[in-house]
């Protein structure tokens, strides 16, 4: 009995703590996000989706022992659920998303980038008829301005959530997507791809989830 509880502890000495490393990331979104870590929101945009325009970059670090799950949550600006911008005036359009991201270790090695690798779940979607945005008096929920909500599932940015039934994320081009305002001050990954829901025009927030081993 003695031996084996010393081996234990010899194993156990011998075993490597987890060690807490710091991580670099860099997200340029059309037009929102929030970044999480194993459930923990670590940064978040800090110009407001209310704002018009809200184009911008932003560049943060975290703490986090691997392995790890980030959570990403993106939303594209919407004046209401009827999922339309500039409503009213000879702008009124659905608005188009798109999200890029990045994250380095300390040696400034990238570890994780936005590509299809990441699962995502839409969880706002409208107009679910596009005719929506010639409407002159469009209504959200009523008619081609009906709109699918899904609630956030909880612990969806943990590690041991389930995320079955989700989605490859969607890959777009910079001509698609035309990134802007501060999208050019960050130097990208080659691999780093915009990414977003199926439709850049109709899925207006996004959740998307990738494990960083």
């Amino acid at each position: 009995m003695r031996y084996v509880l010393l081996t234990g502890l010899i194993a156990s000495l011998a075993a490597p703590a987890a060690m807490a490393e710091t991580f670099s990331a860099d997200v340029w979104a059309d037009n929102w996000f929030a970044l999480q870590v194993n459930g923990e929101t670590v940064a978040e945009d800090s110009v407001p989706i209310t704002t018009e325009r809200s184009f911008n970059a932003e560049s943060f670090s975290f703490e986090a022992e691997r392995p790890f799950t980030i959570g990403l949550i993106a939303k594209d600006f919407r004046e209401n659920d009827s999922g339309l911008e500039y409503i009213g005036t000879n702008r009124q359009q659905m608005g188009d998303g798109g999200v890029i991201l990045q994250v380095k270790d300390a040696s400034g090695a990238t570890v994780v980038v936005s590509d299809a690798g990441w699962d995502c779940l839409v969880i706002h979607e409208a107009p679910l008829d596009k005719s929506c945005e010639g409407e002159s008096n469009p209504v959200a929920g009523e008619g081609a301005c009906a709109f699918r909500v899904t609630e956030e599932p909880a612990g969806w940015s943990t590690a041991d959530f389930d995320a079955a039934g989700w989605q490859a994320a969607s890959v777009f081009s910079e001509r698609e997507v035309s990134p802007k305002d501060g999208y050019d001050r960050i130097r990208w990954d080659d691999a780093a791809e915009l990414i977003w829901g199926p439709d850049l025009e109709t899925d207006n927030t996004v959740l998307c989830r990738i494990t960083v081993e």
